[in-house]
């Protein structure tokens, strides 16, 4: 098997597996229980939110725990709009943006509030200038992905954060944990989110930076555990998953990024000796994600030829489903190239057999579509 579709998802590191089997069956209390077993419950989430605070580049009271990126993502924008509920001032998101966060800035527009989509420019990029001519004096909220899940391109959001010093800043950092070294404070960012099945924990466990200084709002109400902004029971076993994922990958961040740095490299000289009708989709500034077009072959049949030959990738997020991607339409890419785009998407543990192996299965697939 050639599993190169880690954007949308990463094998479960078998240190992060342990973490949580012992969680499951050894430290199992309720964290808000008074008893040695809550009490032990209760230790294990401290520390495991002081290893991920490590991660995000942060204080451990400024991190909280949710279910996912998108949760995280929708704490932010709703608490952020709910806190300027009265004035309905300008939101500024960027069209290259998640689902999570583009469809939560919809449903802001119609209960509402100024709604800006900033075009990126060709390579992928939201420039500083673009910025500056949606801003207006009522802009309460600017929020950006740190690095865009389908093309690779990192956002400057130390220089958008400064064109907007009176906004709150969002930065959706799902793709860029342990890719990205993350610097909140440096950004000057309030709200942040990442995601646990990114990194090698399992699905079901998210976070979200909160900027100390700031209150934020929750979505929902309950029994106020991590401090009232998410109530409900913490799932301790996949907070120690996602610890000991980050704890694993922090701790090789630099083998791991030359690692992923020499097979996006080889990728690229194979491509261009082998697929010389193909064109790599935007200007990825990480390694861990290349987009390419094969014109006239149809995505979602080169993705059944692919699995024929055990080479697993997407043609882009997860969550888009098969449909035509937001991403590189807003490139300004012809439907030629965003109806065969390809994205292959590198972990640690791929090797180049892996991309040898997508290699040939694209070549298996254009001989099929051209016979």
């Amino acid at each position: 098997m050639h599993y190169l579709d880690n954007a949308a998802t990463t094998r479960v590191l078998p240190e992060a597996a342990e973490a949580a089997v012992h969680a499951m069956l050894e430290e199992f209390g309720n964290p808000s229980s008074l008893h040695r077993m809550g009490l032990e419950a209760s230790h294990l989430l401290e520390d495991s939110r002081r290893t991920v605070a490590s991660a995000l580049g942060c204080l451990p009271e400024e991190v909280y725990f949710t279910a996912c990126g998108t949760e995280s993502t929708n704490i932010s924008l709703h608490g952020a709009a709910h806190l300027n509920r009265h004035k309905k001032g300008r939101i500024i998101v960027t069209e290259i943006e998640h689902a999570a966060t583009i469809n939560t800035a919809k449903q802001l527009a119609d209960s509402g509030f100024d709604v800006v989509f900033l075009a990126p420019d060709a390579t992928g990029h939201i420039t500083p200038e673009v910025l500056s001519e949606a801003l207006t004096e009522d802009t309460v909220l600017l929020s950006c992905q740190l690095v865009n899940n389908e093309i690779g391109t990192v956002q400057p959001v130390e220089l958008l954060k400064a064109k907007a010093p009176k906004a709150l800043f969002h930065i959706d950092a799902v793709q860029g944990l342990c890719r990205v070294r993350l610097t909140p404070k440096k950004w000057n960012c309030d709200l942040m989110s990442v995601s646990g099945h990114k990194i090698g924990a399992p699905k079901g466990i998210g976070a979200l930076y909160v900027k100390k200084s700031l209150r934020l709002p929750p979505l929902t109400f309950g029994g106020g555990q991590e401090k009232g902004m998410r109530p409900g029971t913490e799932a301790v076993p996949n907070i120690a998953a996602f610890a000991k994922a980050c704890e694993i990958r922090m701790a090789h961040f630099d083998e791991d990024y030359a690692h992923v740095q020499e097979l996006a490299d080889y990728l690229r000289q194979q491509v261009a000796a082998e697929l010389p009708d193909a064109a790599i989709n935007g200007e990825g500034d990480i390694p861990h994600v290349v987009n390419l077009s094969m014109p006239g072959c149809k995505s979602e049949v080169m993705l059944h030829v692919l699995e024929g030959d055990e080479v697993y990738i997407s043609s882009g997020s997860a969550c888009s489903k098969g449909k035509q991607s937001g991403v590189l339409k807003a490139l300004g890419l012809p439907k030629t190239r965003t109806d065969s785009a390809l994205r292959v998407s590198f972990a640690p543990f791929n090797t180049k057999e892996d991309v040898d192996a997508f290699i040939a299965a694209v070549k298996k697939g254009v001989k099929m579509f051209r016979r």
